[in-house]
């Protein structure tokens, strides 16, 4: 697995165990999945392009850097948004594209059904934004849209990941570098990440 990331920062740990935690409630649960986002995304731009640009100090000039790339955010909705903010803090710049997906509960593949993305890429990079890697049937579809719509350099950035959607997802797309907080145990029948934190979504808009 070696583009797939689990982070071990104190932080990330730390917050993590907060976000698991049954009596987290919705409020601070946003706020704890903004900030691992944050902490997460760090990570995931180590390798963005810079060029180099004149700054003028107080004192003197002196060689400066900007990124060189531009970087679109793309949550997966609804569960996704939370993540935005977060990074957004970061890169205020980056552009945001949503992609609606659910997963049919009877055959847990995802079914599209929302998609505004123009009909040229304005972005060189493309984070998707996930908090659960769970089938990984979600992610690999939001890949496949990515990759018709011209972007060829995607990573995704999710909170908890199962073995079984990171293989699915480094089986259909090995070039998509995966970054997460946590590798968890398995998939449950439902199709949920054990241990895991619940389903993400309703533990952030208090709709559990």
């Amino acid at each position: 697995m070696s583009n797939v990331f689990a982070s071990t920062h104190p932080l990330v740990l730390h917050k993590l165990s907060r976000l698991r935690d049954i009596s987290t409630d919705p409020k601070k649960f946003r706020e704890l999945v903004q900030e691992i986002a944050a902490l997460l995304v760090y990570e995931a731009t180590a390798d963005l392009a810079v060029t180099q640009r004149e700054v003028q100090t107080p004192l003197a000039k002196t060689t400066g850097w900007e990124l060189k790339e531009k970087v679109g955010l793309v949550p997966i909705l609804r569960a996704g948004l939370g993540m935005v903010e977060g990074i957004w803090e970061l890169m205020p710049s980056s552009e945001v594209w949503h992609i609606g997906l659910y997963r049919d509960e009877k055959t847990l593949r995802p079914v599209q059904y929302y998609n505004k993305l123009p009909t040229e890429p304005t972005v060189s990079v493309c984070l998707i934004l996930d908090p659960m890697l769970a089938t990984g049937g979600s992610a690999i579809a939001t890949v496949d849209v990515l990759k018709k719509w011209g972007v060829t350099k995607i990573k995704f950035v999710g909170l908890i990941g199962s073995p079984e959607g990171i293989a699915l997802m480094q089986k259909e797309h090995p070039d998509v570098a995966i970054y997460l907080a946590a590798i968890d145990d398995h998939l449950n029948e439902k199709g949920y990440i054990v241990p895991g934190l619940g389903d993400a979504g309703d533990r952030q808009f208090g709709t559990a």
